[in-house]
C-alpha cells in the first residue's frame, strides 16, 4: 500500500523515448506487452537523488529480455539516460518508484510467434510518487496460503520479471476470497 499524491497526475511517462502527460499516454492494442504479455519489467525506487540498486536492477531487466529472446534494441547507457532525462523532466528527487516496461514491440495482428513483429521494442518508463503507508508497519497486513503456485523454470522462470503475470493475479484474487490481504504462494516442492 501507498499513500496518494496528487502530484501523479501530472507525471510524464516516456514511451519510446517520447514524455506524454499521464492522462495522454497511450500503447498500441497491438502491442505484443498487452496482446500476449510479451516482455519484461523491472520496478526500483529513486531516494534522496539515488535511483537504488540501478545497476543490479538493468542487469535483471536485460538477463530477462535475453531470457526470452527480446533485444531491447537499446543500450544500457541509453536506457539509463532515457531513466535520468524522465527523473529531471519530472524534477523528481525522492519517493519515487519507477516501473520500465520493454515489450516486442507492436504486432502486424494478434499472433503469438515472436519474430511476427512490425516494430522495434516499446520501451516505458512511469515515474510514480509513491509512499509506503506508515501504518502497514504497525498494524501489519493478514496473509494467507494460496493454492496458486509459483512455477518452476521449465513452465515460466520465476527469475525473469515477465509482463505475463497471471499466476500472481489468480494468487491475489485467491487470497482476496479467503480475506487476505496478501498471498503466500508455495514453490512446486
Amino acid at each position: 500500500e501507498y499513500e496518494e499524491d496528487p502530484r501523479n497526475e501530472n507525471v510524464l511517462i516516456s514511451i519510446n523515448g517520447v514524455l506524454h502527460l499521464r492522462n495522454e499516454a497511450k500503447i498500441s492494442v497491438f502491442d505484443s506487452g498487452f496482446l500476449l504479455g510479451d516482455g519484461v519489467w523491472e520496478s526500483f525506487r529513486l531516494h534522496q537523488g539515488n535511483l537504488v540498486f540501478i545497476e543490479d536492477h538493468i542487469d535483471r531487466l536485460f538477463r530477462s529480455a535475453r531470457g526470452i529472446s527480446l533485444d531491447p534494441g537499446i543500450s544500457r547507457e541509453e536506457l539509463l539516460a532515457e531513466i535520468e532525462r524522465v527523473i529531471s523532466e519530472n524534477k523528481m528527487y525522492d519517493h519515487v518508484h519507477l516501473r520500465l516496461i520493454i515489450s516486442r514491440g507492436i504486432k502486424p495482428t494478434p499472433y503469438q510467434a515472436p519474430w511476427v513483429i512490425s516494430s522495434p521494442p516499446t520501451i516505458v518508463i512511469i515515474p510514480e510518487y509513491k509512499k509506503a503507508n506508515q501504518s502497514r508497519a504497525i498494524e501489519g497486513i493478514s496473509l494467507v496460503s494460496v493454492g496458486i503456485r509459483r512455477s518452476g523454470p521449465e513452465v515460466q522462470d520465476p527469475r525473469i520479471n515477465s509482463l505475463s503475470k497471471h499466476n500472481c493475479i489468480s494468487a491475489c484474487i485467491e487470497a482476496n476470497r479467503k480475506g487476505g490481504e496478501e498471498g503466500l504462494m508455495m514453490d512446486p516442492n
